[in-house]
């Protein structure tokens, strides 16, 4: 399957990194279809998180092309924030929010800097008598259970909160890839399984997802295709039940996860 077919949102091609000699990706090739939920899993240090950062422009690859709907987004081509306004967000492995906003202003605020084309407006001003916006942010923080503490401050939030938090604050911005870096870490179950069913709500969307995941309920919960790393590398890629039984992938995860 290749880019050219109209199906692939995201193409990563042989893309390569390292850190002062550690071989953080090797050889990487990925192809992201179109409406599909696709799970990257792997041990930790596996280079997940390193592959999702070469992705957004934090991280430049040492060689190899990443290609966003046509366009090139290799090491610095386009900067983080263009990257953002070209339709792809994230949900970072630290939450990355506005503590001194409120919960709901929050939420909102990434909506008007995706209108605007910018973060650097002042979103109080902005926030004024925009009522769509703010529907649709407490419609996003009741499915997250979240809509009794929209007016609290954000940087009150527990980990698990605030991660649900910068979820939504991705959600409103409509976009056509969400990565996501372990989306329900920190969370009590029920509140995974709460952001599992928004999740799923938004596929049917057709929106395009890449889900780093260590636990296992939420990758077979959510993933149409799973992509294993193992040291940097891609040590096998399938479907969902074909990566269950895999002799390599229960290799890597011997000792550290159950599939």
């Amino acid at each position: 399957m290749s880019a050219e077919n109209g199906n692939i949102v995201l193409s990563i091609s042989g893309v390569n990194k390292t850190f002062g000699g550690l071989q953080a990706l090797s050889d990487i090739n990925l192809q992201i279809e179109e409406g599909k939920a696709h799970a990257i899993i792997g041990p930790n240090g596996a280079g997940k998180s390193t592959l999702l950062n070469t992705c957004i422009g934090r991280i430049r690859p040492d060689s190899g092309t990443i290609n966003f709907l046509g366009h090139d987004l290799t090491g610095g081509n386009v900067k983080p924030h263009d990257i953002n306004q070209l339709g792809i967000s994230r949900v970072f492995q630290t939450p990355e929010i506005f503590p001194e906003l409120s919960i709901l202003h929050n939420v909102m605020t990434p909506a008007f800097a995706r209108k605007e084309g910018t973060f650097s407006f002042n979103p109080l001003n902005a926030l004024r008598d925009q009522k769509g916006i703010e529907h649709e942010a407490m419609d996003l923080l009741a499915d997250l259970n979240m809509a009794d503490v929209s007016r609290h401050h954000a940087g009150n939030l527990s980990r698990g909160n605030k991660r649900r938090l910068e979820l939504a604050m991705c959600l409103i911005q409509h976009p056509r890839l969400l990565l996501l870096d372990e989306p329900t870490a920190g969370m009590a179950r029920h509140d995974t399984n709460r952001t599992i069913e928004l999740l799923k709500k938004i596929k049917a969307s057709g929106m395009t997802k890449v889900i780093i995941e260590h636990d296992m309920h939420v990758v077979f919960s959510l993933a149409d295709r799973i992509s294993v790393l193992a040291q940097g590398a891609i040590i096998a890629e399938g479907h969902p039940d074909e990566i269950k039984g895999h002799p390599k992938v229960r290799e890597a995860y011997l000792g550290s996860a159950e599939i």
